[in-house]
């Protein structure tokens, strides 16, 4: 199967019926700022370099970001964050993604979640995360040049060491902003905390904190 296949399949996935519900109701009543917006309102896919050295896994679509553009971090506070993060690292062509239509192109990087449909309260039960894994473990497969992984959130960051499996060293390593995992024979792990704003309005992540990932990930990448 190829990633285009692959995201052909995920659009049209409704095993989880929390989640169904939400993203389709979310897209009916919209919020007012967007109500002339055409929602999305299904699973959103991965984006970005299919022949990527560096994968991100966030947590899931905003309700009226991604579940509404279509695309992964765009259209929110988050997004704003990792792709001015991600030009300024030489991954993007542009600093802001509002739309899919926006003109954003992704070099050596690809962007994913571990849950596909936006969540009420930014909270998928442990069912609706065990029913999306099997995505991240497909794109996994087919991303095959995937050399670094920045798991954004400790979610995103404990299902990506599910997905790794027995190769992750054990007691497996605490979530940690900075915190790196080394796969042996696999790709090198970094967990930065989530762009969210929770995690930005606080001061828990500044912009300097956030780049220091990517400073870490051009050094791993070129020293490879």
């Amino acid at each position: 199967m190829s990633l285009e296949a692959l995201n052909a399949e995920l659009i049209n996935c409704r095993r989880c019926p929390r989640l169904v519900d939400w993203r389709e109701e979310v897209a009916t009543k919209k919020r007012a700022a967007f109500h002339d917006w055409d929602y999305w309102g299904r699973p959103v896919p991965g984006f970005g370099d299919p022949r990527a050295r560096l994968l991100l896994v966030g947590l899931a679509p905003a309700a009226h970001g991604a579940n509404r553009t279509g695309r992964m971090f765009t259209g929110d506070r988050s997004g704003d964050w990792l792709y001015r993060a991600l030009w300024k690292a030489g991954y993007a062509n542009q600093a802001s993604s509002t739309d899919r239509g926006h003109g954003l192109e992704l070099t050596d990087c690809y962007v994913t979640a571990s849950v596909r449909c936006a969540p009420p309260a930014n909270r998928p039960s442990s069912d609706e995360k065990a029913n999306c894994s099997h995505w991240l473990a497909a794109e996994l497969r087919l991303l095959t040049r995937v050399e670094v992984i920045v798991a954004l959130g400790q979610i995103g960051y404990v299902e990506l060491l599910r997905q790794l499996g027995p190769a992750v060293p054990r007691p497996r390593p605490k979530f940690a902003h900075l915190a790196e995992v080394v796969v042996p024979a696999g790709p090198r792990v970094i967990a930065s905390y989530h762009p969210s704003q929770q995690n930005t309005f606080t001061g828990r992540l500044t912009e300097e904190m956030f780049d220091a990932v990517f400073l870490l990930v051009n050094d791993l990448l070129k020293s490879k």
